[in-house]
């Protein structure tokens, strides 16, 4: 009698603990798709063309895949193509360069730093961030290592609401660029995790406000054009 006693108890608590983490992922999935739609909503009247974007004095050009020979993957050069475009239509004077260098071989900034330069921006006007590991990182650095205070966001669509939401939230007066210049093969892979990625960038700003990697500060000073 004991036994099954025991084992009626252990029922009832494991539909309990079920019942309750079958609420709390509801509960989850809410919040992240009200994040979601608050930054899609909040967001999309500041996303612009290249056209008609505001003059600003940078553009921080966000970092993405580089092959192992060095180029740059399909999203990196658009990013980096849409850069040079702002720079030559003089709505920006610098490039702020932001990505991934936490090993030797695998460099991003100066992969975008290089491509841009051979498309004839001068290499005073690029400025490089090698500890640019996360978008939350690129904008806090941003703001506290290069002192940015007024940017142009350049990155894909699905990107920007949540960059822009960071890089607002931690100081700059931001407005962003959408680099999509081609369809892109993983793109529901992107979109899916952006989810995930969204939540997780509300918990950062608002919650956890991590202290990324940091370093001397090292202002851009630029002119708007």
């Amino acid at each position: 009698m004991h036994d099954k006693q025991s084992t009626l108890l252990t029922r009832q608590a494991a539909k309990h603990w079920g019942t309750a983490g079958l609420f709390g992922l509801l509960g989850l999935l809410a919040l992240t798709a009200g994040v979601g739609v608050a930054y899609t909503t909040s967001y999309r009247k500041l996303i612009y063309s290249a056209s008609n974007v505001p003059v600003k004095p940078v553009a921080i050009v966000f970092g993405a895949g580089v092959w192992r020979d060095g180029t740059l993957s399909p999203i990196l050069l658009d990013r980096v193509e849409t850069a040079i475009e702002l720079y030559q239509a003089e709505r920006v004077s610098k490039l702020l360069m932001t990505g991934d260098n936490r090993y030797i071989d695998y460099n991003e900034p100066q992969a975008m730093a290089n491509y841009a330069i051979s498309r004839g921006i001068p290499c005073e006007d690029i400025v490089l961030d090698f500890a640019g590991r996360r978008t939350y990182d690129s904008c806090y650095r941003a703001a506290y290592i290069f002192e940015v205070q007024e940017a142009i966001l350049v990155t894909q669509a699905y990107h920007l609401p949540r960059a822009l939401y960071t890089a607002r939230h931690l100081g700059i007066d931001a407005v962003g660029v959408a680099a999509d210049r081609q369809s892109y093969q993983f793109m529901r892979q992107y979109q899916l995790r952006e989810v995930t990625a969204t939540l997780v960038a509300w918990w950062q700003v608002m919650i956890s406000k991590p202290i990324p990697v940091l370093g001397p500060v090292m202002p851009i000073i630029a002119e708007k054009s």
